[in-house]
């Protein structure tokens, strides 16, 4: 039996090794079967992600991760969404493409990824050429991603904890940084460095995100510390400001039950260039906020 196959799955390091063929379900609460939550241009990626015309995303439901301030729960938690085949998820990718998107964004892939190579294969015989960018937690198999090889243009990973007792605590996963760096390493083997078309829309590369949490500033800057280390400027880091207090973490988690101190990220950013790093996106004010989250089906 193949080691990736959803008879036994292991696609993520959870390994819950459930029959997903036969409608079992893992942490992740996916069968066999493709479930999205939503598809539509998206315009409030990253500037080269999104560009004029937008970033097709597509929200896939489930999580192989279980953070407690997840924005978009809808989806990763309650499982609310709509099955769609391969072939459906194919012809979908190219409609984006027509609609005019710079790019396809694969959002929450991780426990889909068996579909996704299948459809992607499927999309660029139909004519699919515009990137493919995959928009995961960080909370890979390595061993996994190998199946992506060639069909990936963009990786644009989570790098969410350093220390594990964060990742257990917020997120309900074990060994994560473990896991992720050794996931970020795959994905810059099978990339590369960044490359930009003429309007400045990247066609390929990495960007690892880096979401801020109240209280943990000292965490974030040994991530930072870890990235420049390893790759100096050859990726993107994207230090993200957007934190909100979700509904679902109060009066459970009340040190993360506030906004993000400008004053602390602003220390990150500001540390980020005492390293030397220079390709590193920032978010400005406002980019927190549920209005920020998109409407799920």
């Amino acid at each position: 039996m193949d080691r990736f196959s959803l008879e036994q799955c292991m696609l993520c390091p959870r390994r819950c090794r459930v029959n997903r063929l036969v409608g079992q379900v893992g942490y992740c609460g996916a069968d066999a079967r493709i479930k999205i939550g939503r598809y539509a241009l998206h315009h409030w990626e990253e500037p080269p992600i999104s560009g004029t015309r937008g970033s097709a995303t597509v929200f896939f439901s489930g999580c192989n991760l279980g953070c407690v301030y997840c924005q978009n729960y809808k989806i990763s938690t309650q499982n609310s969404g709509v099955y769609v085949s391969e072939e459906e998820l194919c012809d979908i990718f190219l409609d984006l493409q027509k609609q005019g998107a710079h790019n396809i964004n694969l959002v929450t892939p991780t426990h889909y990824i068996i579909g996704i190579s299948n459809a992607l294969t499927e999309a660029k015989k139909k004519g699919l050429t515009i990137p493919v960018v995959y928009n995961c937690g960080g909370y890979e198999s390595s061993e996994a991603l190998k199946m992506l090889d060639k069909k990936i243009d963009i990786y644009m990973p989570d790098m969410k904890y350093f220390n594990d007792k964060y990742a257990r605590y917020y997120s309900k996963a074990d060994q994560y940084f473990k896991y992720c760096s050794a996931a970020v390493a795959q994905m810059y083997e099978q990339v590369g460095k960044n490359e930009f078309d003429g309007d400045g829309i990247m066609k390929k590369g990495l960007i690892v995100r880096h979401l801020m949490l109240p209280g943990l500033l000292f965490d974030s800057k040994k991530i930072l510390d870890y990235l420049y280390r390893t790759y100096k400027d050859d990726i993107y880091v994207s230090i993200m400001s957007q934190y909100t207090p979700m509904p679902q973490i109060r009066g459970k988690y009340p040190e993360i039950d506030r906004p993000l101190s400008k004053k602390y990220y602003d220390t990150l950013v500001n540390y980020a260039v005492k390293l030397g790093m220079t390709n590193v996106f920032i978010q400005e004010g406002g980019a927190a906020g549920e209005s920020f989250i998109p409407d799920f089906f």
